[in-house]
């Protein structure tokens, strides 16, 4: 094995990358991106360096000279214009290259509006690379009204960049509520009313009908009849895996690049990691969207490629800022059918557990640190606190380890 190929410059590929080198692989790593960038943070653009906190160098995973210090070779700002797993060959540029293994990292792209709603106008923005923050970053003044289009943890996030900077926020949820897709009520309660403390206006339950405007943006007109004036919109309605290249070859897609539980795809000296790769966790299929996934992902799957035969166990958490709150997620709350709360004597500290029937699922943690830390290694031991016990905040947490 002389030639290794990663495609996809972001958090998985740059983990997949140095991981091999530290397990002592000495053959060619060729990390292949279509951002001219060097491999970066996405967690902070939304949040820091929107909010001007954090220097661009400051977004890099690693120096630049890391890459050559480990003999990493970077092909940026290219596109793969396909690849050829009966060949083992990868076409970018004016390059075709040969690999021995290959492995997928190519994120996910977010979902725009459509041209028919208005998301071909000018100053509609997506939140996703650096390009998309650069671009968005001078429309960011003060009394300037934002819309958001959508009311999960990216566009909340957004939110609170948008009110810190003094500007005029609106966010439109279709859902019933906030983040109604991946929390409790209780959660999308507290986040209401922290955005709502700050000047947020909030409509949930009402669509965007279209965005106004002859070229430029200059309006909104909402399922419920209201027409907005707007200086810019910010689109945050998901993302879908970049799962093209794999398809257009034949490889096996559910809910993302299909991978078995070593991160090997339906190919065999094919992989594939982080946003795009679907795995099996828990007797079904699931993606992650997160850091820690990515990280997880693709060092087990450098692994198993110098021959470590590890299947790659999940161990889910997430977390989210806005304004002075911290959010942070233990575990997947999928199939919960109560929620405990757990106050704190701190102000804005609390936490929500999510149970089914006697199991712990899940912990939303608001600045409530200690909270998340002892939840977390409860989910991933397998254990379940009593919820009597749980929503006592008079009860030592620790003692119920």
């Amino acid at each position: 094995m002389s030639n290794i190929i990663i495609i996809g410059a972001g958090q998985a590929g740059s983990s997949a990358a140095f991981k091999l080198r530290a397990l002592g692989y000495e053959g060619s790593i060729t990390l292949i991106g279509e951002e001219a960038y060097a491999p970066y943070q996405r967690p902070p653009l939304s949040k820091a360096y929107l909010l001007g906190e954090l220097e661009q160098d400051r977004l890099l995973l690693k120096p630049k000279a890391s890459y050559e210090d480990n003999n990493i070779r970077l092909i940026l700002g290219a596109t793969v214009k396909s690849m050829d797993p009966a060949k083992q060959v990868v076409c970018v540029g004016d390059e075709t290259l040969n690999y021995d293994e290959l492995i997928l990292t190519t994120g996910s792209s977010p979902i725009a509006l459509p041209t028919s709603m208005g998301g071909s106008l000018q100053r509609v923005y997506s939140i996703r690379t650096l390009a998309d923050i650069d671009a968005m970053a001078p429309e960011f003044v003060e009394g300037h009204k934002v819309l958001i289009v959508g009311g999960g943890y990216i566009g909340l996030e957004a939110a609170a960049v948008s009110a810190k900077k003094g500007l005029d926020v609106t966010v439109v949820e279709m859902a019933d509520r906030i983040l109604q897709r991946v929390a409790a009520p209780e959660t999308s309660d507290y986040f209401r009313q922290l955005h709502q403390n700050h000047g947020v206006t909030i409509h949930e339950g009402v669509g965007l009908n279209r965005l106004i405007g002859e070229g430029i943006v200059r309006g909104a007109e909402l399922s419920n009849g209201e027409t907005l004036d707007v200086d810019f919109v910010l689109v945050g309605i998901g993302i879908r895996p970049n799962i093209t290249l794999a398809e257009d070859v034949g490889i096996k897609i559910e809910n993302g690049i299909e991978t078995d539980a070593y991160g090997r795809t339906s190919h065999p000296h094919i992989w594939a990691a982080g946003d795009c790769a679907s795995f099996p966790f828990n007797d079904k299929r699931i993606r992650l969207e997160s850091v820690p996934n990515a990280i997880g992902q693709a060092e087990a799957i450098a692994g198993n490629i110098m021959g470590a035969q590890t299947e790659y166990v999940a161990k889910p958490w997430f977390w989210s800022d806005q304004f002075d709150i911290k959010l942070q997620i233990a575990g997947l709350n999928t199939g919960f059918d109560r929620v405990v709360v757990r106050s704190n004597a701190q102000p804005q500290s609390i936490s929500h557990w999510y149970y089914a029937g006697e199991t712990l699922l899940a912990v939303d943690a608001m600045n409530a640190p200690r909270e998340f830390m002892i939840g977390r290694r409860m989910i991933e031991n397998g254990k379940s606190p009593d919820p009597v016990l749980v929503a006592n905040p008079e009860t030592d947490l620790k003692s119920l380890m």
